[in-house]
């Protein structure tokens, strides 16, 4: 299968080789050109298709031309960013999102608006054995530009170390409120059992993943091996959360989709926004 670099390296080499007839072959690969113009081939493409900057034939807009940003140009355009195998194109849904969205001037996406993040799915190698491990990344502003930094991170390895205990078994681990008065010479339970020291802290504590990341990566047990899958998580737009994932396939429907689609009122966001960046 084709992969999303693939498709890229195929756009150029389709430019390159283009004539006067629509489809161009390659060894066993027939190439359509309209495809490859359609697909959205990178996230940045994606927020200009979205905010109709660029149409769905990959030609980028001026801002001074009408069409700019133009609601109604959205309405038309907007189903193709849809993964249509699994919304269709007349979906409920799909139809109440773009009518939501496409109602002002304040449901556009930005690069440096905030609230989106990536989602990168990798293998490192944790005291010599591969272990999956999630990074969250989101753009940061620095000076006149910007980079992605690390947010969060998830390991099943590191949740091990943090296990969620009874509420009953947290309940016979603490130290009494007069020991002060000993001196907290009865400190030493805390210490009895390494894998219970978490029970000592504040009922507000949260284990520190990022952290406790760059730590095991500093110390060399946890290694880089390779990144195994990419998507992204957008909270910009108001009322709605949906993630945006690649789709490598034929037709028009292909290159950087939105996944998952759900009606989020801003409230219910703050919880989950706190998974990718706490």
């Amino acid at each position: 299968m084709w992969t999303r670099f693939g498709n890229i390296a195929l756009l150029i080499i389709g430019l390159l080789w283009a004539s006067a007839t629509t489809a161009q072959t390659i060894g066993d690969f027939k190439m359509d050109e309209t495809e490859l113009y359609a697909m959205t081939k990178q996230m940045g493409q994606f927020m200009r298709r979205f905010n109709y900057e660029e149409d769905q034939f990959g030609n980028k807009l001026n801002p001074k031309d009408p069409k700019y940003r133009n609601n109604e140009m959205r309405r038309q355009s907007l189903p193709i960013l849809f993964d249509q195998e699994k919304y269709g194109t007349q979906t409920e849904l799909q139809r109440y999102f773009i009518e939501d969205v496409t109602k002002g001037d304040s449901t556009f996406m930005s690069f440096l608006g905030g609230r989106w993040y990536s989602e990168v799915s990798t293998t490192f190698k944790y005291n010599g054995t591969d272990v999956s491990v999630l990074l969250i990344l989101a753009v940061e502003q620095e000076g006149l530009g910007s980079k992605w930094v690390l947010t969060n991170v998830y390991c099943s390895e590191f949740n091990k170390l943090f296990p969620k205990g009874e509420l009953a078994e947290r309940e016979r681990h603490y130290l009494h409120p007069m020991s002060h008065e000993l001196d907290f010479m009865n400190i030493y339970k805390a210490f009895q059992d390494p894998d219970l020291i978490e029970y000592y802290a504040s009922k507000d504590y949260q284990p520190d993943y990022l952290t406790l990341f760059f730590y095991e990566v500093k110390q060399g047990r946890l290694v880089f091996q390779h990144v195994d899958g990419l998507k992204f998580h957008v909270f910009q737009i108001k009322d709605w959360y949906f993630e945006v994932s690649w789709f490598d396939r034929k037709g028009l429907n292909s290159g950087w989709l939105m996944s998952n689609v759900i009606y989020m009122p801003e409230k219910e966001k703050t919880n989950l926004i706190k998974f990718y960046q706490p």
